[in-house]
């Protein structure tokens, strides 16, 4: 997309797991030197770390913006045109997002933290391998010291993230406005959209036999007899025998909080659980599980689980492939519409009733752009020719649960063109929605930085903002 009339003269980037916080009081803070005191109980004062700026109770260092840099070059970001500067003032925004969330109470709770924090580490030990690599790569002495410090830079960035939704969470635009800010668009600025799919799909979805189902129920009531009445140890059993890829390795080890994106079934089961209960088994789409509470602090859990998915015999996956292929016949035949077939005979409820349309989960449109889609939905649908169906495709659930078998084909193309308004009015609705929130926090940034105690190290001042940092 050519958005060269939406330029913005600021860096725009995620940082994360950036340890080196540097939060201090600004009225502690002596430009270079910061006060501690010694066991004599004399105070002295010790070079620990050049600040590079202060921004109401936040103190940004030196080493925070090199280390931002780096952590971003760890992460495979390139860096080419990102400076000191731009990272400074990318750093003082947050924290002036931070400093004014805390003024107007707009308070995060440290459970909301923690539980972030968790899935982080949770992520990073999956990626790694271990906590010990982890804290080797972070070159953290300790669990307890690496928490700590993910907690102070979560809480910031979760401060900072709710002070600016707030600032545009009531900012709509009229269809006035969307065609004002479309019109003020120079012909030859307006932006280009890249080629465009609509894709529609019939889905089967094979069901396990209720004795293959029934099978699993008992092999979980038997773990959770062995667990209660032997003291086996769930953590072991759900290495052994979980059937999730995400939790297995971890002794089925989740964190969560109501918020935590876990289907409704499983969240209703655990948070009806107390500390050292296990459930009674129990379904969702992946499967039957029990869960075991480990922990509760708050509204947080510490919990482990177990998956296990009944057996869909051949035979099953055999008559959802038949049914499919007799649907794309009759389609093929004229008997009925995709669309209509979509509604009679798909088992997938999200679609079957927009005549199988897929949603853009990043929109919810139904547009997909080929540069930025799915790389398995991309492979499935790239070759597919207009008014072409395609023969039974089969998708495996990387999560777990049953494989489901689809036909699919292409509902709609848009080639790359020169945005329409017509034709792309949401589109060009969304961007008009988003300037009009760039200005909003422009201006509110503009206010804020007059109203905030700020101070730029010497050493910056030279630096060519974005903001008016270095004030008059």
């Amino acid at each position: 997309m050519n958005l060269r009339f939406m330029k913005k003269n600021k860096i725009v980037f995620a940082i994360t797991f950036i340890l080196a916080l540097g939060y201090v009081s600004a009225q502690d803070a002596d430009e270079s030197l910061i006060t501690k005191r010694d066991t004599t109980s004399s105070t002295t004062k010790i070079k620990l770390d050049g600040i590079a700026a202060v921004i109401g109770d936040y103190v940004i260092l030196d080493s925070d913006v090199d280390k931002t840099l780096i952590d971003l070059k760890s992460q495979g970001a390139s860096t080419q045109d990102i400076t000191k500067c731009g990272l400074l003032g990318k750093l003082m925004e947050d924290r002036l997002y931070a400093h004014q969330a805390v003024q107007d109470s707009l308070l995060v709770s440290d459970d909301e933290v923690n539980a972030q924090s968790d899935r982080q580490i949770q992520q990073l030990v999956a990626q790694v391998g271990s906590m010990e690599k982890v804290l080797k790569f972070y070159k953290k002495k300790d669990v307890e010291s690496f928490r700590t410090e993910l907690f102070e830079i979560n809480k910031l960035r979760m401060l900072s993230e709710k002070m600016q939704s707030k600032i545009v969470e009531e900012i709509e635009v009229t269809p006035e406005e969307v065609r004002q800010f479309f019109n003020k668009i120079p012909e030859d600025q307006r932006p280009v959209f890249g080629a465009e799919l609509e894709i529609a799909q019939i889905v089967k979805q094979p069901t396990a036999p209720e004795e293959e189902k029934q099978k699993v129920i008992d092999r979980l009531k038997q773990i959770k007899e062995d667990v209660e009445d032997n003291d086996a140890s769930f953590n072991v059993k759900a290495i052994l025998y979980s059937q999730d890829p995400g939790s297995k390795s971890k002794g089925g080890f989740y964190s969560m909080t109501r918020e935590t994106q876990f289907v409704k079934e499983f969240k209703d089961v655990a948070f009806s659980l107390q500390e050292g209960e296990i459930s009674e088994p129990f379904e969702t789409d992946f499967g039957y599980h029990i869960i075991y509470i480990e922990k509760i602090r708050g509204q947080e859990l510490d919990l482990r689980h177990i998956l296990l998915i009944p057996e869909i015999p051949q035979e099953a996956m055999d008559v959802a492939v038949k049914e499919l292929d007799s649907i794309r016949q009759h389609i093929l035949d004229g008997k009925y519409t995709f669309g209509d077939a979509a509604l009679n005979f798909s088992d997938e409820k999200e679609t079957k009733f927009d005549g199988g349309i897929l949603r853009n989960p990043i929109n919810f449109g139904s547009r997909f752009e080929l540069t930025n889609m799915d790389p398995t939905l991309y492979n499935q649908v790239r070759n597919i020719k207009d008014g072409e169906i395609t023969k039974p495709l089969r998708e495996d659930n990387p999560r777990g649960g049953a494989p489901k078998f689809k036909i699919m084909k292409i509902s709609n193309r848009y080639d790359e063109h020169k945005a329409d308004f017509a034709k792309d009015y949401m589109k060009i609705q969304e961007l008009a929605l988003r300037e009009k929130q760039f200005k909003a926090i422009k201006d509110w940034m503009e206010e804020h930085i007059e109203d905030t105690y700020i101070h730029v190290n010497a050493g910056n001042r030279g630096c060519d903002f974005a903001n008016n940092w270095v004030k008059e």
